[in-house]
């Protein structure tokens, strides 16, 4: 069956998004909820940005792996994603582990999620396959991906980030040939390969992987046969491939989107607090190094019906302002000062108070005379009067969860604790 002339191979493919991850790393914040339904950038979820580069770049047939927590993942979905229409041939599935294949076997690993649901991707009759993580946060085209992997012959694209070498560390790292060809993989190498013509630097992967579904296909039911296997892509299929296949790299720059005004390719893994922070801090810049306002290529989200933001009072030393901050819908700033944060929706910041560097997730509320800087908040947290968080690194430490860089995370159930030790 050969590609229709004209056609973009993104009307050909699915998305396969691989939601289930717990995000241990951003520790309380993932408690209630898995790490791609966590909130990011004043109105999103990090999930909302695979998503929005999948629909941007034409494909309309998507389906999400959930596991961990997935209660609040499966409602955005439900609320923010379900304007497909199966007219239209357009799809969004959402397959939580439910024992289709097994009563004992959840989802094994990362390959094994999208076996257990390989008669749903064979019902979309697609001929390639995109294999997403739903954590990450950057903009790009997969038409390009796609494009590439199909002129290439490749039996594998595998997307990259071009790194300092020595930074790769922490990476799978692609060896590679002059024609991009991936001659060897490896985990997190002390000495990782550079890339050809470029000795300071490493392809690393992204974790996003270009398919022909048939040959998956076949890959994945022999990897499931296999019990020395983790039924996982960067452990045992793309090895696989890169010993007896064509895997070809992909760089990100090649297919990244800018508005023109990103200096560079910009994508984040925000898996712990302070990386967490610093995305989203990163938006109240002049010149942010992620353009949220191009229209060109918007990320699609639940979009609340709220009402506008309001600020109130101008006396001084009790005027309400936010400077190179980021306020959402339905947000109060009330006699107060907002530097360098965000204000998801709906949050409430009272007289004399002021938030410096704050990321404040939905339905907070800080109450009058509070001092805070350097910090996440957790959804619906109301900060009591007179807190003052960010001076004094000890006393932070003492009641909440400080990072080794001096972010400090906030929830709802740490201030009940210091209020009942407090008395």
């Amino acid at each position: 069956m050969k590609a229709k002339p004209n056609t973009r191979l993104s009307s050909q493919a699915m998305a396969f998004v691989l939601a289930g991850g717990r995000g241990s790393r951003l520790k309380e914040l993932t408690d209630r909820r898995a790490k791609p339904a966590v909130y990011f950038g004043g109105k999103t979820r990090i999930i909302d940005f695979a998503l929005s580069n999948a629909l941007n770049s034409g494909i309309r047939k998507m389906a999400i792996a959930t596991q961990y927590k997935a209660h609040s993942l499966i409602r955005h979905m439900q609320r923010g994603w379900g304007f497909f229409r199966a007219e239209r041939n357009e799809y969004l599935d959402i397959l939580p582990a439910s024992q289709r294949v097994d009563e004992t076997k959840w989802y094994l690993g990362t390959a094994d999620a999208v076996t257990q649901n390989i008669d749903i991707v064979d019902d979309y009759k697609v001929r390639y396959v995109i294999i997403l993580a739903g954590d990450h946060i950057y903009k790009m085209d997969y038409e390009v991906m796609l494009q590439q992997h199909v002129s290439s012959g490749a039996d594998v694209t595998i997307g990259c980030l071009t790194v300092p070498r020595m930074e790769a560390t922490a990476f799978g790292v692609m060896h590679v040939d002059d024609q991009m060809n991936i001659t060897e993989f490896l985990e997190k190498p002390k000495d990782p390969p550079s890339i050809p013509g470029d000795p300071d630097n490493a392809l690393a992967s992204m974790g996003i992987y270009v398919f022909n579904w048939d040959l998956l296909r076949d890959l994945l039911i022999r990897d499931a046969e296999d019990s020395n296997s983790s039924h996982d892509f960067g452990n045992d299929i793309i090895p696989q491939i890169v010993k007896n296949g064509k895997a070809v790299a992909h760089k990100f720059a090649d297919s990244c989107v800018t508005a023109g005004l990103e200096d560079e390719p910009y994508w984040r893994d925000v898996g712990t607090i302070d990386a967490f922070w610093q995305a989203n801090i990163d938006l109240t810049d002049f010149v942010p190094k992620l353009d949220l306002y191009d229209n060109s290529w918007p990320i699609w989200t639940y979009a609340e019906i709220s009402p506008p933001a309001k600020f109130i009072h101008d006396t001084e030393g009790r005027r309400g302002t936010a400077i190179s901050s980021l306020v959402s819908g339905d947000c109060i700033v009330s006699g107060s000062e907002v530097r360098n944060s965000l204000l998801f929706t709906g949050c409430r910041t009272h007289s004399w108070s002021t938030l410096d560097h704050v990321v404040a997730l939905p339905q907070v509320c800080v109450n009058r005379k509070v001092e805070l800087r350097n910090c996440v908040i957790d959804r619906g947290v109301i900060i009591p009067e007179g807190l003052v968080v960010g001076q004094d690194p000890e006393e932070d430490a003492k009641w909440f969860r400080r990072t080794e860089a001096g972010i400090v995370l906030i929830t709802q159930d740490m201030l009940d604790m210091r209020a009942r030790k407090l008395g």
